[in-house]
């Protein structure tokens, strides 16, 4: 489960990793942009969710993982209630990592309920993640 604050109105509200349909605010309705972590015991939860899932392994000493998350979050936030940002640590989860084929960091993996679709390696800039975020959106 994981605790999403609504920036319309602060209200904090849970989530379950799987939850049908899209998130809002208890409180005012508005959509939650949805960043969550996600370890191995979490990971297929979070991906197989109505909403399609920006997977991000990462880790904290890389400095292009820096620079993109930045980038993830505005996503998140201009696609709120439309797609969900999966944060995974390749450091404290290297096995999850290793089976996803994550050899260079950043990795962006899409997927549609459950199913990879597409990964972007590397810092790129919003617009090419977008792009790959675009056809899981029906844009």
């Amino acid at each position: 489960m994981s605790v999403v604050t609504c920036p319309a109105c602060g209200t904090r509200s849970r989530i379950r990793p799987n939850a049908p349909g899209r998130p809002t605010c208890r409180t005012c309705g508005a959509r939650l942009p949805w960043i969550v972590d996600a370890d191995t015991g979490s990971f297929t939860a979070e991906v197989a969710g109505p909403v399609p899932a920006v997977v991000d392994f990462w880790a904290a000493w890389c400095g292009p993982c820096r620079q993109i998350a930045p980038v993830l979050e505005q996503v998140a936030t201009a696609h709120a209630g439309e797609v969900k940002v999966v944060k995974v640590d390749v450091d404290a989860e290297p096995a999850l990592g290793g089976a996803h084929g994550a050899m260079s960091i950043p990795l962006l993996v899409f997927f549609r309920e459950g199913r990879e679709v597409d990964r972007i390696v590397g810092a790129v800039p919003r617009a090419r993640v977008e792009q790959a975020l675009a056809p899981l959106l029906g844009t």
